[in-house]
């Protein structure tokens, strides 16, 4: 399925775009490091002039072109100007869910920002219409007689939709109000297609320690910090329980032959076509986790199988381990516990820190080896952490067998498996015991890992399940001159 290209205005006097939190000003302003994959960027001089601090207000050609680079590259977010109550379709996919379609419709009726607006209820097969249809009075009811999933219920509506903002909204959601406002801020800019709230627990939901760990870690919440979204990203896709597009830019919808994932197939399709996508978690909506502990970890494994369709429709966007060659390399030498493997491995790093010194050198300038130095540093203490959530997540039944055979093994993957559920459960740890975030982390992992081997299996194809090289760190760029 293809998307149209985004439309080839630049973004509008009066925007403005700030340097995202973690980005580096360093040589008196003149390089710029951050954005993810991580970068380098060389101010010309006319550029360093533009960007009064950490601040840029585009005003002509040059300050939009300059804007749009820091976007794209993910060193600079939008400023998020006042947005009147934007003119606005809601769609609502539906199955059977009345309790929760009911509180989701008071929501928006008790919202001033969609108070007013039309919504689309797409009934996908509900074993009681009837019912479905009394609880959507007041909106329009499309109906599908047989379930044909919630790609093609998302369609329907936006195919009847007759406004150039469609608001997809999962009937298990319960927006904040002033939601649409915010993100609306973001389609100023004329080559964004989709923008995504924060997803986080609904504050009524079940008591129990499933829903203490969903409330903390759920699959849906991307989290707090604003991001470009785009493959291979540190946001890589946003779901679609709760979505803002725009109507011209999704020609052709969500695929419906994918049951799962379709929504990270739509934003990677957006993002390869050169429309940009983003996450504003400053706009909120809550959803109604599953916590009941068999229905949570079938939803797991099912999220897993996904990846498998993902493989053949993106290849190595995939990927469930992102690492570069030397990376490999240097940690395969370090893991045989051995002196001399310690040694090669500071060697290997050594000459790639070298080898990136050159490759960053301005013309006539000294390579920056420290630079250099500290980003290979970087760069494979970050792998490291992906090589050791692979071992309890995407690769845990290769690691099983391997502690099935060996000792070193098994001490490998059982101090991987509590490093791992204590690193993730720090930041945590006033809001949850260190057992509940472990249980679940841990059994979270499995049931996505089973389904994604499962997915693989099914497809006969293991794309979904090999390592990718990342995107090369980018060389000195002057974004404008």
């Amino acid at each position: 399925m293809t998307v149209p290209a985004p439309p080839p205005d630049r973004l509008p006097d009066g925007f403005a775009v700030r340097l995202a939190p973690g980005t580096q000003c360093r040589d008196g302003g003149t390089t710029l490091l951050g954005g993810s994959p991580f970068r380098m960027l060389r101010l010309a001089p006319a550029a360093q002039a533009l960007l009064a601090g950490d601040r840029l207000e585009v005003t002509d050609a040059r300050t939009a072109a300059l804007a749009a680079r820091l976007l794209d590259t993910g060193v600079a977010d939008p400023e998020l100007p006042p947005a009147p109550f934007p003119e606005v379709t809601v769609v609502v996919p539906v199955r059977d869910r009345t309790d929760g379609l009911a509180r989701l419709l008071a929501a928006l009726r008790a919202d001033p920002g969609t108070a007013g607006c039309p919504v689309v209820v797409v009934d996908d097969g509900s074993a009681d219409p009837a019912a479905v249809a009394a609880v959507a009075a007041g909106a329009r009811l499309l109906r599908h007689p047989v379930a044909r999933g919630p790609a093609a219920a998302r369609n329907a509506g936006l195919r009847v939709a007759g406004t150039e903002l469609v608001a997809f909204v999962d009937s298990d959601c319960v927006p904040e109000p002033g939601w649409l406002e915010v993100l609306a801020g973001h389609l100023s800019d004329p080559r964004v297609a989709l923008v995504a709230p924060r997803i986080t627990a609904l504050p009524a939901g079940a008591s129990g320690w499933v829903a203490r760990y969903e409330s903390l870690s759920s699959a849906l919440d991307m989290g707090t910090t604003p991001a470009r979204v785009a493959p291979l990203t540190t946001v890589s896709y946003v779901p679609s329980a709760a979505l803002l597009a725009r109507r011209a830019a999704l020609r052709g919808g969500f695929d419906e032959t994918m049951p799962v994932a379709e929504d990270v197939d739509l934003v990677w399709r957006l993002a390869g076509a050169g429309w940009r996508v983003r996450l504003e978690p400053s706009a909120r909506v809550a959803h109604d986790h599953r916590v009941e502990p068999a229905a949570w970890l079938r939803r797991r494994a099912f999220y897993g199988t996904g990846a498998a369709l993902l493989a053949q429709r993106h290849g190595a966007a995939v990927a469930p381990v992102v690492i570069s060659p030397w990376s490999a390399a240097a940690w395969a030498l370090a893991l045989t516990g051995t002196p001399v493997g310690v040694l090669a491995a500071g060697g290997v790093l050594g000459r790639a820190s070298w080898q990136l010194a050159g490759r960053l050198a301005a013309p006539g300038d000294r390579p920056p080896v420290r630079l250099a130095a500290g980003l290979v540093l970087r760069g494979t203490a970050a792998s490291g952490r992906t090589l050791a959530r692979s071992v309890t997540r995407h690769h845990w039944p290769l690691a099983a067998a391997a502690a099935l055979v060996s000792r070193r093994a098994r001490w490998l993957v059982a101090g991987v498996a509590v490093a791992d559920a204590v690193s993730g459960w720090r930041p945590l740890r006033q809001e949850i015991d260190l057992p509940t975030f472990a249980a679940g982390r841990r059994l979270e992992d499995l049931a996505y890992g089973a389904g994604l081997w499962l997915g693989a299996l099914r497809a006969r194809d293991p794309r979904a399940l090999l390592p990718a090289a990342p995107p090369p760190v980018s060389p000195p760029r002057q974004p404008t001159r």
